[in-house]
């Protein structure tokens, strides 16, 4: 998860607007740093004129030095000239609007309402205040300024933004190719139209789309971010590295907002390195995509409960954020027994995939399977896993939760395969890995092969593994294995279980002999397990005599049917 959004503006930003012949007059020259977007420069112009206290043609200072500083996303100095502009007699009431979107842009939502119903009637007032209502959840007052909305660029464009903030990415992307269409030169809906795609997780896409605005703004810092971002889930950390290397060489021309977030999405493309160090900083620098990259950090890192604590009073808005918030739960509910975080893990999980613009993704089907894993009904976990198994042939967790789900239903034999595809030593070392691993084995007749786990552990887990396989080996007729393992058991404790186990099993090898269905080299193993219990019960001659009784009959078997060793 990385930020692929931000207002961001280059000093000295080229463009593909034709030369403009240099003019000398401070007019000329500022009005060409306009056209340019050379926000910087124009700014240096109007400050220099209000300070010296000259007029500039007949143009009003402050409220283009308001205007520059917004665009250039220095909003609380945009907020200062606002203030001064709203100070003086005859002031045009708009410039209470233009103050509400300089707060609407800090987050202050409250004033930003305030300061744009003092102003003047109009479209923008109304965008506003739409766009107000929907970050503070008002619906009522969202639909009556939706409503109110017309068909012209700017209001469908304003939609277009909601429905991209409610992640109905297919809306948005509807309004803006009915504008690109009657509008061709409107060539920046593009990158919105990318970055629709991009989190439709349509990566090929949205790449596609976004060099045709790439063609006119090579150096333009959202698209070449976008750009990385794209080659990040398609390819790898190490290609998206090289395609934001540009930004990084124009590192020295950009603003803080810029640097952040480059600095942030390095974090991602390097797989976490300099966590620590970068992330912290960017939640107060109000990049979302920090918080939930350092809960990420925290969970591969086994910090279990700083994951927590970064999210426990989090009200989720976002995908996203409600899939953290269900992993982080889920999470802390399995390991500490804490059935409050396992419902507050399924309700998130049950939200996003259920959600329309969910239900139909990756993130959406894998929130399903979560959801149906953590109630227990692997059926539906995997028609859910089945249906975006292409996309995860190589993914350890995918493999491992599949492997799981197919075991649980019986089907033995595909989760053996999914099972043994797992790489990861850490997954391989899970207690939960090796019991359903051994299980699968056993169930698709290689009890050889679960044997060989059991005898690569040398934790505390392997008494588990061997009740799992003594178990398992007797139902499933493997009583070599099950003879082996209940001796271990027997040997290790002092059980009537284990004993009338071992009994039962070597008796079963003795069949499986005599029908030609196990080897010779079996049997003589039983016999001398047989003899180690008699030594064993010594002191309990009624269990001492049981084992004799079968050795004895196994022995004589063999002397007449001339059985020896292979």
């Amino acid at each position: 998860m990385f930020s692929v959004t931000g207002r961001v503006v280059r000093k000295n930003q080229q463009s593909s607007i034709k030369s403009i012949p240099r003019r000398n007059s401070p007019v000329d020259q500022f009005e060409e740093a306009l056209q340019r977007r050379d926000f910087s420069k124009a700014t240096t112009i109007l400050e220099f004129f209000k300070n010296s206290g000259q007029k500039l043609g007949n143009l009003d200072i402050n409220a283009w030095l308001a205007y520059c500083a917004f665009h250039m996303n220095d909003i609380e100095k945009a907020i200062d000239v606002y203030k001064e502009i709203l100070t003086r007699e005859g002031f045009d009431p708009m410039n209470y609007i233009y103050l509400g979107c300089c707060n609407f842009a800090m987050g202050s939502y409250e004033e930003a309402e305030e300061n744009a119903l003092r102003g003047t009637e109009c479209p923008l007032r109304n965008r506003l205040l739409f766009h107000i209502a929907q970050k503070t959840h008002d619906e009522a007052k969202l639909m009556s300024y939706h409503h109110q909305l017309k068909s012209t660029v700017e209001d469908q464009l304003s939609l277009a933004a909601a429905q991209y903030n409610r992640n109905h990415y297919p809306q948005a992307i509807e309004i803006c190719k009915r504008i690109l269409q009657q509008s061709p030169e409107y060539i920046a809906l593009n990158v919105y139209l990318a970055m629709c795609y991009y989190k439709n997780d349509y990566y090929d896409v949205s790449l596609e789309i976004l060099q045709n605005y790439l063609k006119s703004y090579p150096n333009s810092a959202i698209a070449i971010n976008l750009k990385a971002c794209n080659h990040y889930r398609l390819y790898n950390g190490k290609s998206a590295e090289s395609e934001l290397k540009t930004l990084i060489d124009l590192y020295h021309s950009m603003y803080n907002v810029e640097s952040d977030i480059i600095k942030h999405n390095l974090v991602v493309f390097r797989d976490g390195e300099s966590a620590l160090q970068v992330l912290p900083p960017l939640l107060e620098a109000g990049i979302p995509e920090a918080r939930l990259n350092l809960v990420i950090y925290y969970l591969r890192q086994d910090q279990i409960n700083e994951a927590y604590e970064l999210i426990k009073d989090m009200s989720p808005m976002t995908s996203q954020e409600y899939i953290i918030r269900a992993v982080v739960n889920a999470y802390m509910g399995q390991q500490l027994e804490l059935q409050d975080n396992i419902k507050v893990a399924k309700e998130c999980f049950h939200f996003v995939g259920s959600a329309q613009s969910e239900c139909d993704t990756i993130p959406g089907r894998q929130c399903m399977a979560s959801y149906f894993f953590l109630i227990r009904d692997f059926n539906n976990v995997l028609i859910y896993l089945r249906s975006i198994k292409p996309y995860f042939q190589k993914d350890d967790t995918f493999l491992y939760l599949y492997g799981i789900s197919c075991a649980d239903v019986g089907n033995f034999e595909e989760a053996e395969e999914s099972l043994i595809a797992v790489k990861s030593e850490k997954i391989k070392s899970e207690f939960c890995y090796r019991s359903w691993l051994v299980r699968s084995h056993i169930m698709n007749k290689h009890a050889k092969k679960a044997w060989d786990i059991y005898l690569k552990m040398e934790t505390c887990e392997a008494l588990g593994i061997l009740r799992l396989m003594a178990n398992d080996c007797y139902k499933t007729s493997a009583f070599y294995y099950a003879a082996k393992a209940f001796d271990v058991l027997e040997r290790l404790e002092n059980d009537m279980e284990f004993i009338e186990g071992k009994k039962g099993a070597c008796i079963g090898v003795f069949q499986q002999v005599f029908a030609n269905e196990e080897s010779s080299d079996a049997f003589f193993d039983v016999i001398k397990m047989l003899e180690a219990s008699c030594q064993q019960h010594a002191d309990d001659p009624s269990i001492a005599q049981q084992f004799n009784s079968i050795a004895v009959m196994m022995k004589e078997w063999a002397k007449e049917s001339k059985l020896k060793r292979r």
